[in-house]
């Protein structure tokens, strides 16, 4: 029987998941690497951050998705390296496996843009776990004012939002929401009325890529509601309790929220590539590499547009990874059938931000008339769209049963303080009898016990993605696994 080609896609995001889909007839065998077991429906990720959304009505395990797809496989891993010349990817550990082509959609991280203190005291909205992280820290800064009210002043219940795009107009709008008709309940003993949202955006309008009319809506919808909007605004410095602009202010604060922009992922510098603005990687028309036509970067990763050499580069959004990893895969099924591939054309559906409760913005293309929606309507197609891309029945049910709930009761029941704590078994109370019997049971295992919960400690710290800009392990760390990685 002869072996069919063998397809690997890095990455469960929106690019690798419908790339997947499209090879489902395909005379293939597919693998799909990624670090989680899940795939993210990132744009509603800033509702967990703000206790409008559970973790798991916005998540999906890959493995679910695909379950009736028989040419389908998955694996947890982590992809560091890309070696073409062999057709192999190399994995974390060291482990090479094969292909017969790639499909990279490994998707973006944030970008800090050299501002000082960003990386150490800003939280970003990139995956489940720093979201969570972000709710809990805020919760836990009003359970901090409602024992110690001086806290106030210092900055405690100011929220300081960096970047007025689509995900820093919806984190501030949800975030006034949930203090003004959530928290005025639970902490009766504070004034929420000092509680504030400020929003720093660099430009000169909120929204930057809609139109005028739509930014100066969006604008005032936000002062309305309570949200400090600084436009023409830069940080210059973040700090553990405060933050710097530019002009030499001084914010205190307590939380910073990062939404100023993205970067494409690491593995792109591993590609050895020309590299476009935001690290994104150059791909010929049909999204692969130049020179390897069996290797194509989708998504955040790649850098199509309809003039690259002057910069204009198609926008880092799900549309765009979607339609790159169905071309992506029928450019695939083409080169299978010994067929040349076809450019890639993006097809503009749109864009759309909800700036709060019934208030909404949605640009739509040629294609659907260029209609402007605003207000309710455009906070309904909004919704509408989302929940059509959100995958699986049971996250749409629990997504709209979340936002009837929330709309109706003015509620969230998703007010939840969680800690990653690593210590599962509770200390024993200090008696000699539990010394001694701790110790001799410490005896017998030194040489083994200690190093497996160390061990295990430490994968769970790296499993929870604590860092929110992940950095990159050295090229020095990871080329000569070339010559020790174990073969799949």
């Amino acid at each position: 029987m002869t072996k069919r080609p063998k397809v690997i896609i890095v990455g469960a995001g929106f690019g690798g998941l419908y790339a997947a889909k499209a090879l489902r007839d395909a005379p293939a065998e597919v693998l799909m690497i990624d670090k989680n077991n899940y795939h993210t429906f990132q744009p509603l990720l800033y509702q967990v951050a703000t206790a409008g959304l559970d973790a798991g009505d916005i998540a999906y395990q890959v493995r679910g998705i695909f379950r009736s797809q028989k040419n389908f496989n998955f694996r947890q891993a982590t992809v560091v390296d890309v070696l073409k010349e062999s057709n192999q990817v190399v994995l974390e550990d060291g482990e090479l496996i094969d292909y017969d082509y790639l499909i990279a959609a490994p998707g973006a991280v944030y970008n800090d843009f050299g501002t000082p203190g960003v990386r150490d005291h800003a939280f970003v909205i990139k995956s489940l776990e720093r979201s969570i992280a972000l709710r809990g820290h805020i919760l836990q800064q009003f359970e901090r004012a409602a024992v110690d009210p001086s806290l106030v002043e210092k900055g405690a219940l100011t929220f300081v939002v960096v970047g007025a795009g689509p995900t820093g107009v919806e984190m501030s709008g949800a975030l006034v929401e949930l203090f003004e008709r959530v928290l005025q309940a639970d902490y009766p003993e504070l004034d929420l009325r000092l509680a504030r949202v400020v929003l720093v955006e660099a430009a000169s309008a909120v929204l930057p890529t809609f139109s005028q009319r739509s930014q100066r809506y969006a604008e005032r919808v936000l002062r309305r509601r309570g949200v400090d909007v600084r436009l023409q605004s830069t940080v210059a410095e973040a700090r553990d309790n405060a933050v710097v602009l530019r002009s030499g202010e001084v914010i205190p604060t307590n939380t910073i929220v990062w939404a100023a922009g993205v970067r494409a992922s690491h593995l792109g510098e591993r590609l050895e590539t020309d590299l476009l603005r935001g690290f994104r990687v150059k791909v010929e028309p049909d999204l692969s590499l130049q020179g390897y036509p069996n290797v194509f970067a989708v998504g955040d990763l790649a850098g199509p547009g309809p003039d690259v050499e002057a910069g204009k580069l198609l926008p880092q959004v799900a549309q765009v990874a979607i339609q790159g990893g169905k071309h992506a895969a029928a450019t695939v099924v083409r080169r299978l059938q010994g067929r040349p591939g076809q450019p890639f054309v993006y097809k503009d559906l749109g864009s759309m931000a909800i700036v709060g409760r019934n208030a909404g913005v949605a640009e739509l293309s040629p294609r659907f008339f260029n209609l402007k929606l605003r207000g309710f309507i455009g906070w309904l197609g909004w919704l509408f769209l989302h929940l059509i891309y959100l995958p699986g029945f049971r996250n749409r049910f629990s997504a709209v049963f979340s936002w009837a709930y929330n709309y109706f009761t003015f509620d969230r029941h998703a007010r939840l303080i969680l800690h990653a704590d690593a210590a599962d078994w509770p200390m024993l109370p200090d008696s000699p009898l539990a010394h001694d019997e701790g110790a001799e049971a410490n005896s017998d295992n030194a040489d083994t016990g200690g190093a497996t919960d160390t061990t295990v400690a430490t994968a769970a710290a790296d499993s929870t993605d604590a860092a929110p800009f992940p950095v990159p392990p050295k090229a020095a760390e990871r080329r000569p696994l070339e010559s020790v990685g174990r073969q799949a």
